[in-house]
């Protein structure tokens, strides 16, 4: 390794390299979960999601209706983001069993699920369409990994602008900002809960309204994290700021898994019509309103992000400190108050981070954070750490990377791959795609 890279990060991340692991499938969960109303009435609160063994992928969800738990075991045709991946073959629950043919096709139909995730065929023939040419189902196959990793990417993105914000200012790591991320995320399903009881669940503004304030929230949080113990620890020439900062994170992990308890939250979904964009009779390339919204979502908060940076007085001192703090402060820039903002600006960016993992992929809880938390580190390395541009561009590429694998190869290495993308870098290119190299000694 380069005699200037950072040798704390290749420690920790190739560390990371052995705790990976693969959970379960979060699409494959959230459509399994679709069907529970089917058999059970009334508030659905999430106990567990497993895999199942067996030679086809399955997914089981444990979960409680009042004072009763009761389980449902979805099997899917296909692994690792594959043409059948989401495509049921069979149900089976703890009091029906599995499911007959009748009741199976019932169910499907219930569900009103488009055919290519059921195995329905588009027309009432009964027959499916012919294949066509395989060259078009690949690209149509490629398309929909892109679609998906533009999810994935803006998850990334919006926590490493955080995570680069606050090394740009201080060339300090903040390993507490995924834990941000899981507040924002624990706080945004109790949010999305209250709309759905309120029958609000389907207005965007209402919708937006819960992601403001959750932002603020979360943005407080990361305020006053810095107030209490960054800021004491600013001119500290050691790695005490970093091991306060894991602290910090196991901390608000403790806490949530004490106030709210270590079972998943699964909000209701929002904005989850489903469109098909391309199709060939095998293969259709599909959409959730969701996805569009969280695209335009990223979009608008990186373009205020860069206003802010480029044409305010918080960007130019923020600026200015990042170039050389000291300097900064004999000329006037209150320091105190732009490393604060900076924090309170991560934390509202981790927290739409968080939103976004609610909303859209479920299953949230206290642990929500933490491996999220270290991939949108290793994206904000990859993309240059200390490089706003560069923090999106990481997650951009850490989300095609992570999808792409899911897609074609083993997904239970997609962490692996991950955090060895990372530690390329670090090895071969330290300052990432777009950094520059900083002369602080850190």
């Amino acid at each position: 390794m380069p005699r200037h890279a950072p040798p704390l990060f290749a420690l920790l991340f190739c560390a990371l390299l052995l705790l990976t692991g693969c959970g379960v499938d979060s699409e494959q969960a959230a459509l399994c979960r679709k069907l529970i109303p089917a058999f059970d009435s009334g508030p659905v609160t999430q106990v567990d999601a497993v895999e199942t063994p067996g030679d086809e992928p399955s997914v089981r969800l444990t979960y409680r209706v009042g004072a009763d738990e009761h389980w449902i075991d979805c099997r899917f045709g296909g692994r690792f983001f594959d043409e059948r991946r989401h495509e049921l073959v069979s149900v089976a629950t703890d009091r029906s069993g599995t499911l007959t043919d009748i009741h199976f096709t019932m169910l499907r139909v219930w569900a009103r699920l488009p055919y290519a995730r059921i195995g329905l065929p588009p027309d009432s023939t009964g027959a499916r369409p012919a294949a066509g040419p395989r060259e078009w189902g690949a690209l149509l196959f490629f398309l929909q990994q892109v679609i998906n990793a533009a999810t994935v990417a803006c998850v990334y993105g919006l926590l490493a602008l955080g995570y680069t914000l606050v090394y740009g200012i201080l060339g300090q790591i903040n390993l507490a900002m995924g834990e941000l991320t899981m507040i924002g995320a624990m706080v945004t399903a109790m949010g999305a809960a209250a709309l759905g009881m309120a029958g609000l669940g389907s207005m965007p503004l209402a919708v937006l309204g819960v992601l403001a304030t959750v932002m603020a929230f979360t943005a407080v949080q990361g305020w006053t994290m810095e107030k209490l113990v960054f800021q004491r620890l600013r001119r500290v020439h050691s790695h005490t700021p970093l091991i306060a900062a894991v602290g910090l994170s196991v901390a608000y992990q403790e806490g949530m898994r004490l106030l709210h308890g270590a079972r998943d939250w699964w909000p209701a979904p929002i904005l989850a019509d489903r469109h098909e964009l391309f199709s060939d009779g095998t293969f259709t390339v599909t959409a959730l309103t969701s996805q569009g919204v969280i695209l335009l979502m990223t979009a608008g908060l990186y373009a205020l992000l860069w206003a802010i940076m480029q044409r305010t007085a918080y960007g130019r001192a923020h600026r200015a400190c990042a170039d050389d703090v000291e300097a900064a402060e004999l000329v006037g820039v209150d320091v105190d108050r732009t490393v604060s903002t900076t924090f309170a600006v991560g934390g509202a960016l981790a927290a739409a981070a968080g939103a976004v993992i609610a909303l859209y992929y479920g299953g949230v809880n206290f642990y929500t954070g933490y491996l999220v938390g270290f991939k949108a580190l290793a994206a904000a390395v990859v993309g240059g750490i200390g490089s706003v541009p560069g923090a999106m561009l990481g997650g951009a590429l850490l989300g095609l990377v992570e999808t792409f694998w899911s897609a074609y190869f083993a997904i239970a290495y997609k962490d692996i791959v991950a955090f060895g993308l990372l530690t390329l870098f670090l090895i071969y290119r330290p300052h990432g795609l777009l950094g520059k190299d900083r002369s602080r000694g850190d």
